[in-house]
């Protein structure tokens, strides 16, 4: 008993010793310079170092180490710093000693992720914080939403993030909102099928008013899009071929063997221009469409996306 007692002592010591150390560390770091470049090696930078010294205290230590990595972005956002080269170690130790600091990842992610003067400008390693954070925390449904914001906002990156936020919308009790966002970067990366998809599961899945009139308006400009785009590919085949541009929509429709002129959603035929645009007649009643508008078009206000 007394040698077990002995050992907890000794143990408890080197707990004391080692925090204390840790905290004399972080002190003399905000001493240093902005501009420090050598002294921030003095840090331990192996989150398994950092783990096994810890003795069993990883939340406390990462709780210091997190704490660490806020005064660092702050003190050098504040000094119009344009490296925070220590960032990301900061962060990683931190995540690595508490897995479920989901504080960490979202404060961490905006920390990293937007160019300078605003963050660090490392959206990649924001990414492999959240990756990070979402395989600790896979029933969390807010870090997938981080993430797919991060591939939207900083590398727009729509397929990568439609997929973060389609994975999110799957969790249990995850907001609805996660759904339309992965329908809409699914739009905007051109990916008609996978947004048509995307909206449909929207509409007959929620039995909000105003979410349903969004996805049947989506659904409506995604078969705009896809019209505008193929009729704008014929025109081009046309142009090829005759070194000329059609004359009309209808000479158009009879070059490609169409069934008859084609049509809106709405039964409107589209309008080919003497400048070889295809454009709707009618373009306030597809409020999302992005093709076959008007040069110079302002839309009315769309429906929110947000439920």
């Amino acid at each position: 008993m007394k040698q077990r007692r002995k050992v907890s002592i000794v143990a408890g010591a080197c707990v004391v010793i080692f925090l204390a150390a840790s905290a004399v560390m972080l002190h003399r770091s905000d001493e240093l310079r902005p501009q420090a470049t050598l002294e921030e090696v003095l840090y331990l930078s192996s989150p398994k170092v950092l783990k096994r010294a810890s003795l069993g205290y990883d939340g406390l230590l990462a709780d210091i180490y997190w704490t660490r990595a806020v005064q660092y972005f702050g003190g050098r956002h504040h000094a119009g710093a344009k490296s925070y080269n220590l960032l990301y170690p900061l962060l990683e130790i931190t995540t690595h000693l508490d897995p479920q600091l989901v504080v960490a990842y979202q404060f961490g992610a905006s920390f990293l992720a937007p160019p300078p003067p605003e963050g660090a400008g490392q959206p990649e390693r924001a990414i492999q914080l959240m990756e990070y954070g979402v395989q600790n925390n896979p029933n969390n449904w807010k870090l997938y939403y981080d993430l797919g914001f991060v591939y939207y906002m900083n590398l727009n990156a729509y397929r990568k993030a439609a997929d973060a936020f389609d994975r999110g919308s799957k969790i249990p009790n995850a907001h609805p909102f996660l759904r339309l966002l992965a329908a809409q970067m699914a739009e905007h990366a051109g990916e008609f099928d996978t947004a048509r998809m995307m909206w449909s599961a929207t509409y007959q899945n929620s039995q909000d008013r105003l979410i349903r009139q969004n996805a049947v308006e989506h659904l409506r400009a995604l078969r705009v899009e896809e019209d505008v785009a193929h009729l704008q590919e014929a025109v081009t085949r046309f142009g090829e071929r005759t070194g000329r541009l059609p004359a009309n929509m209808s000479e158009l429709a009879s070059a490609e063997r169409l069934p008859g002129i084609p049509v809106d959603p709405d039964g409107h035929p589209y309008k080919l221009t003497p400048e070889g645009r295809v454009e709707v007649r009618v373009p306030d009643d597809f409020p999302f469409a992005t093709k076959g508008l008007p040069p110079g078009y302002k839309p009315q206000a769309k429906f929110h996306s947000q439920p």
